[in-house]
């Protein structure tokens, strides 16, 4: 078995973006590893202890496999959903990024105008430069504002109804953060990212109970998210708690080590919540045909945060937008493929359980990378 490839393994061909720009998706992690500071590198890029469950992730959809279907009419193919009101033109939301003012200069206004331009959704971390109010008046375009617990219940509440009174459609509150995950490669570089310099107000994420959740569901009209579960016991007790949207997530393998990957426990929950909420994902996501395999076991929206915050760092704004340009290209031909020609048509009888091909990390999704292309 070949040696998979590490975060520091990246070619000097891909230093820059190639001169007709960026063709493939792994054309990004060269320019975004230059031109980012080391200590950022690994904190993107970086996992809890072991990162067992980061390698994880990606493990459960490698071994995961299409069953296509044959002479079907697909010379037309709609990747659109509605999630929250609204068409998005892939079933794809910008994942929180708490410090990505640390990726590129404009923070949290980058992903969100680059969601506008597409036709996705960002949902804005709370702890993202230049905050709730600047990054609404950066564009009038549907956003996602997710919440973490740095005060008492008067705060939380304050937070809430700003994110309402700026027109954000839907609050996600983050329930993996009890405790701050042991990220061994940003304590070997003696480094914290800007978004937990000054956190020092953990303990109110640690306090924060299912009766918070029953409170701001009563106290609230908007759309709810949970976002960190892994268990169908907890997303029973989340759809019984009226939230309308599971968000199934274990931080990308940046909290507890040793967890199973996210695509792991997707069908369990899918068939636990029933249809009574949306279900979203993340944790390994980078391919199209990894979204095609979401929708397919039950997901209604996937997650990006590592390959949303590998574009910003190469390119910005329009990086993030080139970055779904070709993931609707991979989506595109993938449904295709599979002889189907929208997402509603898309079923658990297009995917099976197969065997994983051994690569792990960078080196599962982006195989090239150590071809030197």
């Amino acid at each position: 078995m070949r040696e998979p490839i590490t975060h520091n393994q990246v070619t000097r061909d891909h230093s820059r973006a190639p001169d007709d720009g960026f063709q493939v998706l792994h054309e990004f992690i060269g320019p975004a590893k230059a031109r980012l500071r080391p200590e950022t590198w690994t904190y993107l890029m970086g996992a809890a202890e072991t990162e067992t469950t980061h390698l994880r992730n990606r493990l459960a959809l490698d071994q995961i496999a299409f069953r296509p279907r044959i002479l079907r009419n697909v010379e037309t193919v709609d990747t659109s959903t509605t999630l929250f009101g609204h068409t998005l033109k892939l079933p794809v939301i910008l994942a929180p990024i708490g410090s990505m003012q640390d990726l590129v200069d404009d923070g949290g206004i980058a992903p969100t105008r680059a969601a506008a331009r597409f036709g996705a959704y960002h949902m804005l971390s709370s702890v993202s430069a230049p905050g709730l109010e600047a990054v609404a008046r950066s564009v009038d375009y549907p956003k996602i504002f997710q919440l973490y617990v740095r005060g008492d219940s008067a705060w939380v509440d304050e937070q809430v109804q700003a994110a309402i009174d700026h027109g954000y459609v839907a609050v996600c509150l983050t329930v993996d953060l009890d405790h701050y995950g042991r990220r061994e490669r940003d304590l070997a570089n003696r480094t914290k990212p800007t978004a937990r310099q000054a956190a020092t107000s953990d303990h109110f994420q640690a306090r924060f109970t299912w009766d918070d959740v029953w409170r701001i569901r009563n106290k609230f009209d908007v759309p709810l998210i949970l976002k960190g579960l892994a268990t169908p016991e907890d997303a029973r007790i989340a759809v019984e708690y009226g939230i309308n949207a599971i968000y199934i997530s274990n931080h990308g393998g940046r909290q507890l080590d040793h967890g199973r990957g996210s695509m792991e426990v997707l069908s369990e929950i899918s068939a636990e919540v029933g249809g009574r909420a949306q279900i979203i994902i993340d944790g390994g996501f980078m391919r199209g045909t990894d979204i095609v395999k979401a929708i397919a076991l039950g997901a209604h929206a996937v997650g990006l945060g590592r390959l949303q915050g590998l574009a910003a760092a190469a390119a910005g704004e329009d990086g993030i937008v080139r970055m779904l340009d070709i993931l609707h290209d991979e989506v595109t031909r993938t449904l295709g493929l599979l002889g189907i020609n929208a997402f509603s048509k898309l079923s658990p009888s297009y995917v099976t359980r197969s065997q994983s091909l051994g690569r792990y990390g960078l080196d599962a999704a982006f195989p090239l990378l150590r071809e030197g292309y």
